[in-house]
């Protein structure tokens, strides 16, 4: 059987710059086998992988995918340079259910997790994400996309100065890591698993690699501070992208010390909450909530669209799986 596609804009998408957001791949046959799927996937990847790096986010919807390793096959196709989670700085707990495929969060159900760009608050960041549905919560659970470009523009707008700042100093990240993983938090990875080490010092030889500070805190749990990172990112494009993660770390709730303590500017100045709480309402305002259906898979440029997490009910499983970015992130 002969496969049909189109590229749409569809009215559940918004407009961003005139163009669709996210833009959406629909299988019109809806009766493709996997092994059709992945060929013309592997024919059509580079493609995608521009279109993608474009639009910011591609929906792919009506594809025969009901598994991890379904997902992990279609990734595969991309043939794309693979970024394990293990190899990843990032402080959440996740578990793999393949090589390259893993929960996107184990956070409970009534979170909502902030925008943010994956693994911004680290050295080491992919360049592409994808997300799969397994299946959808009863209510809620979408995952809210916004176009990072677009926000900064908007910053620019309404908060100038404090745009100028982020960018001219960039940010400066904190994590306290407990001494073993903490399944009952979302973001409690130990600084073994992290850090790839056994002792404290394997852990404090790797931080001086990565130029992070350290100190050593009570019941042998480990505060790292990472080097000045930039806020903002420069885009193929011309554009700039808000490429950061202070929405997420700064603004879950009022201001107080551990939330001046988890991300400052690159100086070491405390960040002001109020245009965050804007940047926060912006990134709301601009953003597109995807709503899952089974099988469905997202394709994410990590430099240009940020992410998140509604709350919701039922059993919700979106698995994730990285694309390796090359560069290495020491200063603003």
């Amino acid at each position: 059987m002969s496969l049909e596609f189109q590229v749409k804009r569809q009215s559940a998408t918004r407009e961003c710059a005139g163009e669709a957001f996210p833009e959406v791949v629909n299988n019109k046959t809806k009766f493709a086998t996997l092994d059709e799927t992945l060929a013309w996937i592997a024919t059509r990847r580079e493609q995608f992988c521009r279109q993608v790096e474009h639009c910011g986010a591609l929906l792919f919807r009506g594809f025969p995918l009901t598994t991890a390793q379904h997902f992990d096959s279609f990734v595969g196709a991309f043939g794309l340079p693979g970024f394990a989670y293990e190899d990843s700085l990032s402080n959440a707990v996740r578990v793999n259910k393949t090589p390259r495929v893993f929960t996107a969060n184990e956070a409970p159900p009534t979170a909502h997790i902030l925008f943010h760009h994956e693994m911004a608050q680290t050295p080491l960041f992919p360049s592409k994400l994808f997300f799969f549905c397994e299946n959808p919560p009863d209510t809620g659970g979408a995952t809210p996309l916004c176009r990072s470009d677009d926000l900064w523009e908007e910053l620019l707008k309404v908060c100038s100065e404090f745009a100028q700042t982020c960018q001219q100093k960039g940010l400066r990240y904190s994590h306290v890591m407990p001494n073993e993983n903490d399944f009952a938090s979302g973001m409690g990875r130990s600084w073994r698993s992290t850090l790839k080490a056994q002792t404290p010092e394997q852990a404090e030889a790797r931080l001086a690699a990565l130029k992070y500070s350290y100190e050593w805190i009570g019941n042998d749990a480990l505060r790292a501070t990472t080097p000045v990172l930039r806020a903002v990112w420069d885009l193929p494009s011309g554009r700039k992208s808000f490429f950061n993660q202070l929405i997420a770390f700064y603004s879950a709730g009022k201001p107080n010390a551990d939330a001046c303590k988890s991300v400052t500017f690159g100086d070491g100045s405390e960040i002001p909450h109020g245009p965050v709480m804007i940047a926060s309402e912006l990134a709301d305002r601009l953003a597109f909530d995807l709503d899952w259906q089974r099988g469905d898979v997202v394709l994410i440029d990590n430099f240009i669209c940020m992410h998140g997490r509604r709350p919701y009910t039922g059993v919700r499983k979106v698995l994730a799986s990285l694309v390796a970015y090359t560069g290495l992130e020491s200063k603003a």
